[in-house]
């Protein structure tokens, strides 16, 4: 494994959660001047080639992120050994990922949230079935976990 953090985003399908996390800590680590291997995936297969959800982008442009060209991928056993750590958005994906991950890997694996104060166990907002609101809300807890990261990266 490389010294260049490598960190992985996973949520289920990788159309809402993680490519905002992704494009979060992106923009965050070039503000700070940090080099870092940043990507998504999804625990399942089903958004593999597509864009992020379209309220995704529009929530991320708002912050003054582009998501567009990122395309859905599903997280493979190879990522445990590409990624320094590999970030959960919720309980039930870092459950699916602890099944598929090799039983030797040396990749950190965890809940985003635990990186935010006061936020530690709960999962990121799935704003998948509801209005604005919602991918707004999960892109408050994305970012907030994108500044955490690199704070810690920074030290």
């Amino acid at each position: 494994m490389s010294e260049t953090p490598a960190i992985l985003f996973v949520c289920l399908g990788n159309i809402c959660r993680s490519p905002m996390a992704e494009g979060a800590l992106r923009h965050r680590a070039k503000v700070a001047g940090l080099d870092i291997v940043i990507d998504s995936a999804g625990t399942g297969g089903w958004h593999v080639g597509e864009p992020p959800d379209a309220r995704a982008q529009e929530t991320a442009l708002r912050h003054g992120v582009d998501i567009s060209a990122l395309r859905g991928r599903q997280v493979s056993a190879a990522d445990f050994s590409r990624f320094t750590h590999i970030f959960a958005l919720d309980e039930d994906n870092l459950e699916g990922l602890s099944r598929i991950a090799p039983q030797h890997h040396e990749a950190h694996l965890g809940l985003l949230l635990d990186m935010v104060p006061r936020l530690e166990g709960r999962p990121v907002a799935d704003p998948y079935y509801g209005g604005p609101e919602g991918f707004e809300t999960t892109w408050e807890q994305v970012d907030a976990a994108a500044a955490a990261l690199i704070d810690r990266l920074a030290r």
